[in-house]
């Protein structure tokens, strides 16, 4: 059998083929995998997550919902300019915060007086949700909302069943009047209302207004179903990172219990199903912004690690923008996702080394791949990926490189999936070898680039 492998800017793709023809090689098993919505959702690899609101002008992170809305009053808001930021950025999505914990609804609402209707931004006419949907099509950008299921103005939170109702009428009028919605984001924060009972949520009911509203849309919280946490706020996913997730480990939003967190961070290789992480971490110290973080904004080298910590284990990052008063992102974060980008753009494209492929070995789960660069280089960085389109289902490897004439091992890991980065001490080197040394299936689709040294 002839084993052709096609290499295309450094990625070394397999091919089996045999008698003029794809052979055909066993199926895989019943596996978990991703929906169209899912696969299109990971491959944005970056969203930005803006948390605006009453928050915005108070000062504070969590607003108690007596706030005045006539104090939501932006003189500049520019939902471009945020798209702008992101799209420049290299970004492909964004998430607004439609509703916080304070209750105040950025979108004029038949819910409650506490929106944008009763304040004085566009006298009172004003939409923050459609200008941000807006801003985002404008710039080829998928748009996102998170509604706080939580509500501290609400007079019926607490009362279960009636907020409930005020709560999916808040959700459908987000899901019908602004087009295609292409994430839905909840988390299971939750309190007491005015009547001193806790507010329990109808999650099967929220689930199944966005499957019937927003079909296409993926629906994160920390149980899914179709994006889960990744346990954590500091940017980072767990290593290993498995998107295949028993769903009994994390029963529903804002649960808690032993095994949960690691639940969230590694998923379950024999997990039933297919449920990636999203990483969500702010450039600011806080969520919302606040004056006094104007010099604590993450610069675009502290960015680039989250890059790695996140899309380089398999997960997908949510970073938070906030906006100012006036409306617009601030200078300086606007600065440092410049830089981000500048640097991103030097690490994994101008450094990215051409290669020629070279046959690839496959005995059962077991594949190597191998690329010759042509020449010795020093390389620091190798990315990895498997076909998630058809599960995930490497479970151990070795990246190694041919120095001097013997192979050195350069890397070891577990998980793959959508992307793997693997860094390591620069050294000079003419092949890299990927050996996939234990899988739950045959793996499908394995490619690899390798990175020369700045």
């Amino acid at each position: 059998m002839d084993r052709r492998q096609f290499v295309i800017a450094g990625t070394a793709f397999v091919l089996h083929r045999g008698a003029g023809r794809v052979q055909r090689t066993a199926p895989l098993l019943a596996r978990p995998r991703p929906t169209r919505a899912q696969l299109e959702w990971q491959r944005d690899e970056l969203a930005m997550f803006l948390h605006f609101g009453v928050n915005t002008f108070t000062d504070r992170e969590w607003g108690g919902g007596r706030e005045d809305p006539a104090i939501f009053a932006p003189t500049a808001l520019d939902a471009k300019q945020w798209a702008r930021a992101a799209r420049n950025a290299g970004f492909r999505s964004m998430v607004l915060t439609a509703k916080h914990h304070d209750g105040f609804c950025l979108w004029p609402t038949a819910t409650t007086r506490h929106s944008v209707a009763s304040s004085p931004w566009r006298e009172g006419r004003g939409d923050v949700v459609r200008e941000f949907v807006d801003g985002c099509r404008a710039f080829g950008l998928h748009a996102g909302v998170y509604l706080s299921p939580w509500d501290r103005n609400h007079p019926s939170y607490g009362d279960s069943a009636r907020y409930n109702d005020v709560y999916a009428a808040q959700l459908t009028e987000l899901l019908t009047r602004y087009g295609p919605i292409t994430e839905v984001w909840f988390d299971g924060a939750n309190g007491e209302g005015p009547n001193g009972k806790r507010q329990v949520y109808d999650w099967p009911r929220v689930f199944g207004l966005v499957r019937r509203l927003q079909p296409n849309a993926v629906i994160f919280s920390d149980a899914g179903p179709d994006v889960r946490w990744c346990g954590n706020e500091r940017g980072e996913a767990g290593d290993p990172n498995w998107s295949s997730v028993d769903p009994q480990a994390v029963p529903f939003p804002g649960a808690s219990g032993p095994g949960i967190t690691d639940a969230l961070q590694h998923g379950d290789p024999h997990g039933k199903v297919w449920r990636p992480a999203e990483v969500d971490v702010s450039i600011r110290p806080g969520w919302f912004y606040h004056p006094a973080e104007d010099d604590q904004v993450r610069d675009g080298a502290n960015l680039v690690q989250l890059y790695l910590r996140s899309v380089g284990r398999n997960a997908k990052l949510l970073l938070n923008v906030p906006p100012t008063p006036n409306g617009l992102l601030h200078e300086h974060d606007v600065a440092s996702l410049a830089q981000f980008r500048k640097l991103w753009d030097a690490a994994f494209v101008d450094r990215a080394v051409p290669a020629r492929g070279r046959a690839a070995e496959a005995n059962g789960r077991g594949t190597v791949i191998e690329i010759d660069l042509g020449r010795r280089v020093a390389i620091d960085t190798v990315r990895s990926s498997e076909d998630i389109a058809t599960g995930q289902v490497v479970s151990r490897y070795t990246v190694s490189g041919l120095a001097a004439g013997s192979w050195r091992v350069l890397s070891r890991g577990e998980t793959i999936g959508y992307a793997k980065i693997d860094q390591f001490e620069p050294v000079e080197v003419t092949r890299v070898r990927l050996e996939v040394t234990d899988a739950i299936d045959r793996p499908s689709g394995l490619t690899m680039t390798a990175f020369q040294r700045e």
